[in-house]
Parts: structure tokens; C-alpha cells; sequence
């Protein structure tokens, strides 16, 4: 009996050992997402600063006068036809009554001339008939070749009066016409003494002065309708991406976020910095300054697709590849994988939604590898 037992306690250690390597192998866990169908986007990054859309400067139309008044200051919003401000009146009213007076002087000389041709036309008619009875009287003998000839010279020069009168009727028309395109000037110049704003903005700069008579530099300069964009920076590889009208999502420094649209695509690229600048009009928003610094995307493309998280795609030189998870095996899927968004990466082949996946580590597993979700 006690060797029995002898044997007994001697064969206990290895038939543990056989019953614990006869027990299954427990199957890794894994983290498991499942593949939906959602939206995703496309975007490009930009940056820049803010800009006028439309500057426009606005100088004084008539030189040599001083500036007497100024009736818009920077930060205003103005008019189109809106008084910025106003030159010397004095020398431009005495100018015009000039004008004036010369063109009533015009008119006169054509009333002078258009006299003038009634008196030689007169005269002419005259010299004709007297030329005629002449002619009669010599023939019949009664007048003298002398007289004749007199009556000859008396009509060619009747003749001769009526021409010179009739040019110079055309002389006192071209006289007037001058004088009223001198009136005219000089009406426009007194017009130009009030400094009107050409287009409806606000004013951001003036180097108007009282006193001052202006030269060459913009008194004003207005940003038309007060339209303010994004000079954006867009990277060169990106560039074919953008289409005018796709809408931005742009950060302003001290304002927050504020929605735009591309207005106009880089047309050249910096060589030194490999840079296009686009405009991305922005939406109003009160505080949009030139100079602000701004960032954000040109949204390209948003559409609904599959997506799986962005860590369980694999990609090596042999493509890009998914570890689908099902009836607890692992199924290697080739796929053709597209944007990511919000860490999530579209997949425009290989997977369908709904299908479960292996979120992390899927390089660890070949396909029918037997694995178990974690909880």
C-alpha cells in the first residue's frame, strides 16, 4: 500500500502537466471599430492677412488751391457723391464768370457775323441788279463801256463781301464753341473744389490738412463698400485643388471664426517660397480691419462615405490593407483608401459599412488569425 501510494503522488505532477497542455489557447483581444457611413471633407490649409477687396484712392481734381474744410475722418462710412472735403472757392468763381463772359462775347460775334452776311447778302443783290440794267443799257447804247465795267467791278465785290461775311460766321461759331468748352472747364473746375467720395466705403487713411494745397498723394483712400478678404497663402501642391466658390472656414485674430468662399485662385506661384496667394471673401462681420492676421481651410470637397478609424489602415510598399474582423477570424482586406477626417480615413474599396475592424495593432495579425473583442 505504500508504495501504491508511492506511485501515485509521483505520476500527480505529470498528469498536470498533460491536462495543462492539453487546454486551448486563449485568443488575443483586440479593439474593434466598426466601418459607418458618414460625411468627410477635404480641405486646404491657408493663411494670411486681411485686405481691402477694392482700394480706392481718392485725390483732388484741380491743383493749386488750398484746402478750406474736411468733413470725413478716418473710420467713416461714406456715400458714393459724399463732400470729403473742400478747396478755395475764390479764384475758381472768378474764373468761371470769366468763362462767362467770354462765351456771351461768342454769342455776340455770331449775332455780328450772321448781320454782317445779311448786309453783304443785301448788297450783292443789289450790285447783280444794277450789273444786269447795265448790261441792258449797253447793249442798246445808252450806257458807256465804262460804266459797264464798273457795274462788273461794283458786284465782284458785293460778291467777295458776302464770302468774307460768311467765314466769319464760321470764325464766331468756332470762337464760341471754345468759349463754351472754357465755361465748361471752368464749371467742373468749381465742382472739383468740393472733394466727393467716387464710390459708397469707409474711409482708412487721409493726409488731407486745412491749409494745405494738395499735390500728387491721395487725399483719401476709401475700401469700396467697405469690403474686407483674406490675402491667403496656399501651399503650390494644393493649388489644383481649388475651384472659386468653395466655401473657407477662416479664424481671425480677435474676432473668432468667420465664413467665406474662395473668391479668386492663385493665378502665379512665389519661386522663393513655393506660395500662391488666393482671396477668400469673408462674410461682413463687424471689427474685419485690414492687416489682421487670419487662418483657416478652403473647404474642396464634403461628401459621405465609408470611414474607419485612421489607425486601423495599414499601408506598406504593398498597398494599403484592413484587418476585418469576422465570426471572431481575421480577414486581410486590400483597400483603396482615401481622405482623413477627423481622424477617421475614407475607404473607397475593400470594406462595406458595418463590416467590424481592428481599430489598433492589426500589423500583429495574418489573415485567419482567431481573435476576441475586448469588452
Amino acid at each position: 500500500m505504500a508504495m501504491l501510494a508511492l506511485s501515485l503522488s509521483g505520476m500527480a505532477p505529470a498528469l498536470a502537466e498533460t491536462a495543462q497542455g492539453a487546454a486551448p489557447a486563449e485568443r488575443p483581444v483586440v479593439t474593434l471599430a466598426q466601418a459607418e457611413r458618414g460625411w468627410i471633407e477635404a480641405r486646404v490649409p491657408v493663411s494670411g492677412s486681411l485686405v481691402a477687396r477694392q482700394e480706392v484712392q481718392v485725390h483732388a481734381l484741380v491743383s493749386g488751391h488750398e484746402i478750406t474744410g474736411i468733413e470725413a475722418e478716418v473710420g467713416d462710412s461714406v456715400t458714393a457723391g459724399q463732400v470729403l472735403a473742400r478747396l478755395s472757392e475764390d479764384v475758381l468763381s472768378a474764373e468761371l464768370a470769366q468763362a462767362e463772359a467770354e462765351y456771351q462775347r461768342a454769342e455776340a460775334g455770331i449775332s455780328q457775323a450772321e448781320s454782317q452776311i445779311a448786309s453783304a447778302d443785301a448788297s450783292l443783290t443789289q450790285a447783280v441788279a444794277v450789273l444786269e440794267r447795265t448790261r441792258s443799257l449797253r447793249q442798246s447804247g445808252n450806257a458807256s463801256q465804262a460804266v459797264l465795267d464798273q457795274a462788273i467791278a461794283t458786284e465782284a465785290s458785293a460778291r467777295a463781301a458776302l464770302a468774307s461775311a460768311s467765314d466769319g460766321l464760321g470764325v464766331a461759331r468756332a470762337a464760341l464753341a471754345q468759349a463754351h468748352a472754357a465755361r465748361r472747364i471752368a464749371r467742373l473746375n468749381l465742382d472739383h473744389a468740393r472733394i466727393t467720395a467716387p464710390v459708397a466705403g469707409v474711409v482708412v487713411a487721409r493726409s488731407a490738412r486745412l491749409g494745405a494745397i494738395p499735390g500728387g498723394e491721395p487725399l483719401f483712400t476709401l475700401i469700396a463698400a467697405g469690403e474686407v478678404e483674406l490675402e491667403a497663402d496656399v501651399i503650390e501642391t494644393a493649388l489644383s485643388q481649388l475651384q472659386p466658390g468653395d466655401a473657407a472656414e477662416i479664424e481671425v485674430a480677435g474676432l473668432g471664426r468667420v465664413q467665406g468662399r474662395l473668391r479668386l485662385s492663385p493665378a502665379a506661384v512665389d519661386p522663393v517660397t513655393r506660395l500662391g496667394q488666393a482671396r477668400i471673401a469673408l462674410d461682413p462681420v463687424p471689427g474685419l480691419r485690414p492687416g489682421l492676421f487670419a487662418s483657416g481651410w478652403v473647404i474642396t470637397d464634403r461628401r459621405q462615405a465609408v470611414t474607419v478609424p485612421a489607425s486601423a489602415v495599414l499601408a506598406d510598399a504593398s498597398g494599403e490593407r484592413v484587418q476585418v474582423v469576422k465570426d471572431g477570424r481575421i480577414d486581410t482586406r486590400e483597400v483603396r483608401a482615401g481622405q482623413i477626417w477627423q481622424g477617421r480615413r475614407e475607404i473607397l474599396e475593400g470594406v462595406e459599412a458595418g463590416e467590424a475592424v481592428v481599430a489598433r495593432a492589426g500589423a500583429f495579425f495574418r489573415s485567419g488569425d482567431q481573435v476576441q473583442a475586448a469588452p
